[in-house]
């Protein structure tokens, strides 16, 4: 079917270290595997031709249809929609930019196939948010819109990068008996590029293993080993002094240099962080919440949970002061009612934040040294240069989260788990009083995953730090949580 035959991109950023030579051959089913940055995607971007080739060529037998009808491609950030330079973080709750989102209806488009187009609309629930306006899809409605506008084309092959990113335990149950059914009936040939070796599905009959740019020979599941790191090993991986009870309170300079604190903003010991009041958030005729009550003290541990389109990024986005409803609700953050003559940006300054509507915003293409330092002062680019000692604790969080080695390297040449572990060092960086954290491991390996809930364990060691954390795995929350929340 394709026989990729000694080939090198053109794009020394891209390349692979060695020759890449794979032979797909009809009705097989490949998990690509490997960690973050390990060339996962760019193997996927070679399949497709999406590259230029230095040497070697690609063979593709798709006779008599060209090769860009029958090869489908959803790369990770197509999760969360299509970002274009007009995209930014609110324009989801503002209504004179969402009244021009196009409607799902719209989106889809022309359907030839009705009998696959009901299949796939009573699967993911499209029916419920056809009329819905795209900007206002959540990341896992998102994620639901892309697979079935992508399948409704009936490609040859299908490329899926990390499939179940943002869909809750049942869409993902749904979505591999989906693709279960169609590889069992020969309708498509699927590649799944897969960060979380505990989810290759069953379907998937050979793995091709990548790590650190090298592409390793395809083998059959049976012949996988999947050799994930234990716990001791991982822990090694954190810097000393994170696993203990000293994240953020004063960052020691190991060179060195005399401590210095990364304090952005000193609270409260006590008082209600987040109190709401019979909140409702309505747009048309449609109900996101209605008469909720919350209560959020200094110090708890929150959990915040419920299926893809309940309502749980509208509520952060009352949280983090991005959405304009929340004016016309009973709402106080840090102790003052909204509406009271606080800006936007004396709520945030207190605030940590990540989310998959941030991934999608953030589409500056400067080093990661300034993506983390932006978070000092909430800006979705860097405008304020930062002072020396700011950027030395910018490099103990990247040195936090594993990440010094992409210290200069541009966000829009990382892959897509790096570029997440960028912006989790951005949310730290200030050391915030509230930590909200929305999905924040999408997309990352079993060593990051592991890295990553260590980090928030120990933040939430402190008795003065607030989170929120929203996830649709049970065993990414850490331990700490003191409350739940489900909506």
């Amino acid at each position: 079917m394709i026989s990729i035959q000694n080939a090198v991109l053109r794009n020394p950023v891209f390349r692979f270290r060695e020759p890449v030579s794979l032979t797909i051959e009809a009705g097989e089913h490949l998990a690509v595997t490997g960690p973050n940055g390990s060339g996962k995607s760019v193997l996927a971007q070679l399949i497709t031709a999406s590259y230029p080739l230095k040497e070697g060529k690609i063979i593709y037998d798709f006779y008599p249809s060209p090769v860009y009808e029958n090869i489908k491609l959803i790369a990770f950030k197509d999760s969360y929609g299509p970002a274009d330079s007009s995209y930014y973080l609110q324009q989801r709750w503002n209504s004179q930019d969402r009244d021009a989102s196009p409607l799902v209806r719209d989106a889809l488009g022309y359907v030839k196939n009705n009998s696959l187009r009901k299949q796939l609309f009573e699967l993911f629930g499209i029916d419920e948010m056809i009329d819905k306006q795209m900007v206002l899809l959540s990341s896992g409605e998102m994620r639901k819109f892309q697979l079935t506008k992508v399948l409704l084309t009936e490609p040859r092959l299908l490329i899926i990068d990390n499939p179940f990113i943002g869909l809750d335990i049942f869409a993902r149950k749904q979505l591999c008996d989906l693709l279960s059914n169609l590889t069992g009936a020969g309708a498509v040939q699927i590649i799944l590029l897969l960060a979380k070796t505990d989810e290759i599905p069953g379907f998937i009959t050979h793995i091709v293993p990548v790590c650190d740019m090298c592409c390793g020979k395809k083998v059959s599941r049976d012949n996988f080993k999947n050799e994930i790191p234990d716990v001791p090993v991982i822990r090694e991986l954190i810097p000393p002094g994170v696993a203990d009870n000293q994240v953020g309170c004063h960052v020691k300079d190991y060179s060195g240099k005399e401590e210095c604190s990364c304090h952005a903003h000193v609270g409260d010991t006590g008082g209600t962080i987040i109190a709401m009041r019979d909140v409702s958030v309505r747009y048309g005729s449609r109900t996101i919440l209605k008469s909720l009550n919350w209560t959020v003290k200094r110090g708890e541990k929150w959990a915040l949970l419920g299926q893809n389109g309940s309502g749980k990024s509208t509520l952060l986005s009352l949280v983090c002061a991005d959405n304009p409803q929340s004016y016309a609700c009973d709402i106080s953050l840090f102790g003052r009612r909204r509406g009271s003559g606080e800006s936007i940006w004396d709520i945030k300054k207190r605030i940590g934040y990540v989310s998959p509507e941030m991934h999608r915003a953030y589409s500056e293409n400067i080093p990661a040294i300034d993506i983390v330092a932006s978070g000092l002062h909430d800006s979705m680019g860097l405008y304020v240069r930062p002072k020396s000692e700011q950027f030395f604790i910018c490099e103990w969080w990247m040195n936090v989260f594993g990440i010094m080695a992409l210290r200069d390297r541009n966000f829009l040449q990382m892959s897509d788990g790096e570029q997440r572990l960028v912006l989790l060092a951005r949310a730290f960086v200030k050391d915030p009083e509230l930590l909200v954290l929305d999905e924040p491991m999408h997309g990352l390996d079993t060593v990051n995953r592991l890295l990553v809930r260590s980090v928030i364990e120990a933040f939430c060691r402190r008795d003065n730090k607030t989170l929120i954390m929203v996830t649709h795995y049970e065993r990414e929350l850490p331990g700490a949580i003191t409350h739940r929340l489900v909506i």
